[in-house]
């Protein structure tokens, strides 16, 4: 196992393509850590450098306090998984595994003993003596997996690994990476661009934009506590709602409408009118009696839940209900926004703002 750390780390490909800027961070030994943002964000760059397969223009990357920026890429005791599997056609599962031990003038007997122990990992015994074009996509990424387990490395990256697997399958795979990370207690790095699977399998979740980090936290901390529109847009399946206006006198007021807040709540440094964007999740919208009229758009059936899309004034909204709520089609009804769970952004630079109760 082994800690990796970032020390203000800059990637330039073209004097107008800064890729990652100034990124700096500590990544715990035996820590799983989630880097996710949209493509283009700086995140499989940064895999890549911690393998050596690409060099920092600036700053420095450190496994177990040693810089590595010069060391080979065989040198560094990590083991990457790609997405596409990357496994040798011709060859039978056992010596997909075997090859890398090999090419290291790993003897037979260690070989057989290292194959054979992956493959109890992850439930694979069976499949040892067959090529890959016989099995299925779950099945190959299980071998992909199983070729870096054989190394016994201190440091496993992950590169999208399930983005080629249907929805099922990927939800499966996820389960079983985060019981290997517990099994193998093995410090992981894990880049996607789902947020679902950042929220469900890390740690820790560094959230990217633009080459630079926006937020780092657990997945719940980050969920209920974006730090700006972004993180907040950009966590959540469906996102965060925004709803652009402005509070005074303990007011909310958007679209000549006006909702009186469920506490007195007011910007720390400006107790007077204040432009401000209100982020409220999908769950925390309520159909009651009492409250905002609303227009139905239209709604999503997902079995145990329903997505309600609504038209509030000139704002949309998703709302999260369960099946059975008879809500939405209640035509005596209206929307209740729960404002002691929203969150309050400054509309020009996007950042949280911080609210305290005046009660």
């Amino acid at each position: 196992m082994a800690s990796i750390k970032f020390e203000n780390i800059k990637k330039i490909y073209e004097p107008d393509n800064v890729v990652v800027k100034d990124f700096s961070l500590n990544i715990e030994d035996g820590e799983f850590v989630v880097l996710v943002g949209p493509s283009g964000c700086g995140k499989s760059t940064l895999l890549r450098m911690i393998a050596g397969l690409e060099t920092p223009t600036e700053g420095n990357i450190l496994i177990d306090d040693q810089i590595v920026n010069t060391i080979a890429p065989k040198d560094r005791n990590v083991a990457m998984v790609f997405q596409n599997y990357a496994l040798y056609p011709h060859m039978s599962v056992f010596d997909n595994l075997a090859f890398g031990l090999r090419l290291r003038k790993f003897n037979k007997v260690e070989i057989r003993e290292r194959v054979h122990k992956a493959a109890e990992i992850l439930k694979i015994t069976s499949l040892l003596g067959r090529k890959p074009k016989q099995l299925s996509g779950g099945e190959r990424q299980r071998i992909a997996l199983g070729r870096a387990i054989v190394r016994d490395p201190s440091v496993f990256l992950f590169d999208e690994p399930l983005s080629n697997l249907d929805a099922k399958l990927r939800v499966h795979m996820r389960a079983e990476i985060k019981k290997l990370h517990q099994q193998l207690k093995t410090t992981m790095v894990y880049v996607t661009h789902d947020q679902v699977e950042a929220m469900t399998i890390g740690d820790r979740i560094i959230i990217l934009n633009d080459g630079i980090i926006q937020q780092i936290g657990t997945p719940l901390n980050v969920y209920k506590n974006p730090a700006n529109i972004f993180v907040a847009g950009f966590i959540g399946s469906p996102p965060m709602n925004f709803i652009t206006g402005e509070i005074s006198n303990n007011v909310f007021s958007f679209d000549n409408l006006n909702m009186k807040l469920t506490k007195a709540m007011v910007h720390e440094s400006d107790k007077g009118t204040k432009k401000m964007v209100v982020g409220i999740r999908p769950e925390d919208i309520s159909f009651s009696k009492k409250g905002l009229d609303y227009k139905l758009i239209f709604e999503e059936q997902l079995g145990n839940e329903s997505l309600i899309y609504i038209k509030v004034g000139d704002q949309n909204l998703v709302v999260r209900v369960a099946q059975d709520n008879p809500g939405p089609h209640n035509e005596n009804n209206k929307i209740s926004l729960n404002m002691l769970k929203a969150c309050f952004f400054d509309p020009k630079i996007g950042n949280r703002i911080n609210i305290i109760n005046t009660d």
